[in-house]
């Protein structure tokens, strides 16, 4: 595929899917009609030139695959009822928004199993191939495949409704939706396992879909939110490794490499939010990243105002990653002592960073051996292969 059509698929393969599968009915079969679309644009364009309106080339195109599709199994009544609905002029002015928010909702609804929305979220709405998810999330082809044949089963056979909840159920379902884009955007930016710490088609794929989350919802806060954090964290990516390709921690971190574009951008977002003064978990968050990327370094960081944004985070989502994030936050302004008696209260056995970060607090109180100790546990438990090179860093400087 050329880079300029493959940069089309990525961009309007959602919408021409979110199209077809209102006219259809079938996300399956939307899916397989805009797939076709795009074969045929590989052949003409490359010959004929890209069509002025590319996006509404391939929605017509496929289109008319569809139907004629349909029109060759008209033997089975149904789909000859519907290629002949399809047919006829679309006489009701559907918005193309409409039926993008329909398929993000459709694709992350409660019955289908987490994994399974992730994976048809990036399928359906980004584009991504089958082997571009696979290697993602370190699974084979095979069994992503399955994944989402049992996906779209799943929505059909449970005749899912291909809509927007109503305005009772959209605030939980919201958070489903919101939780998956941000779930992409982590594995991307701090891939759960392999030898690379980042996957940049991750990230952008998560950043497309909290754009158009925000075009869509453009007066929700946490939307807003989402995409202000994700923003922020994400303009710290070219200064999280060095030269030499080793993860570099945010306090050594050359913040001359930071994307000012992108912090402004997530400021912006922001500054909005807080108009509205209607706080959520993922506005506090930007809100925290939003501190870190206003001082020149991290000694100049406000450490105090971070404090304070997680205590209301942990009062709106009191949970044992925020409680940890929290401690580290604690060492800062009470000192290592008292946030060491914090995290040694929390129960997070397998997971590296609680151990990475009692580590740390004990390497800066003298105790070095029980660091060790802990740096080990968290080596053992850490499956990203560049986060483990920079504990076994961290364990060998403090044995040297």
């Amino acid at each position: 595929m050329s880079a300029d059509i493959g940069e089309i698929f990525r961009r309007e393969h959602g919408r021409a899917v979110a199209v077809l599968t209102r006219q259809l009915g079938d996300i399956a079969l939307a899916e397989e009609a805009v797939q076709d679309a795009f074969a045929t644009a590989l052949e003409h364009w490359p010959r004929n030139g890209t069509p002025p309106a590319p996006a509404g080339w391939i929605i017509t195109t496929a289109r008319n695959r569809a139907i004629d599709r349909l029109r060759r199994e008209a033997s089975r009544d149904a789909r000859h009822e519907a290629a002949m609905q399809m047919l006829e002029p679309d006489e009701n002015d559907h918005d193309v928004n409409d039926d993008h928010l329909r398929l993000i909702f459709t694709c992350c609804h409660p019955a289908i199993a987490l994994e399974s929305q992730i994976a048809l979220t990036l399928r359906l709405l980004c584009g991504m191939s089958t082997a571009e998810i696979a290697r993602a999330f370190l699974i084979s082809e095979t069994t992503l495949a399955q994944r989402l044949s049992r996906a779209k089963s799943k929505i059909r056979a449970a005749g899912i409704p291909y809509r927007v909840p109503d305005a009772e159920d959209l605030p939980e379902r919201l958070r489903s939706v919101l939780a998956v884009v941000y779930l992409v955007f982590n594995e991307g930016y701090s891939a759960s396992a392999g030898d690379e710490l980042l996957r940049p088609a991750l990230i952008e794929d998560a950043l497309r879909l909290g754009r158009l989350l925000h075009e869509l919802l453009p007066r929700d806060g946490e939307v807003a939110g989402l995409l202000a954090l994700m923003l922020l964290i994400d303009a710290r990516r070219a200064a999280r490794l060095d030269d030499s390709g080793a993860v570099v921690r945010l306090a050594e971190q050359d913040r001359s490499r930071w994307d000012r574009a992108r912090i402004a951008e997530g400021q912006a977002l922001l500054r909005e939010c807080l108009a509205r003064n209607r706080p959520g978990p993922y506005q506090l968050q930007a809100a925290i990243n939003a501190v870190h990327a206003d001082a020149r370094d991290a000694g100049s960081t406000d450490w105090v105002q971070i404090l304070a944004l997680y205590d209301q985070l942990m009062a709106l989502t009191p949970n044992a990653v925020i409680a940890l994030n929290r401690a580290v936050v604690i060492a800062e302004v009470h000192g290592p002592e008292q946030a060491l008696r914090l995290v040694e209260e929390l129960d997070l056995p397998g997971y590296p960073w609680l151990h990475a970060v009692k580590a740390d607090l004990l390497r800066r109180i003298g105790q070095r051996d029980a660091a060790a100790q802990s740096y080990q546990a968290a080596i053992r438990h850490c499956t990203n292969g560049r986060e483990r090179e920079y504990l076994e860093r961290q364990c060998a400087a403090l044995r040297g």
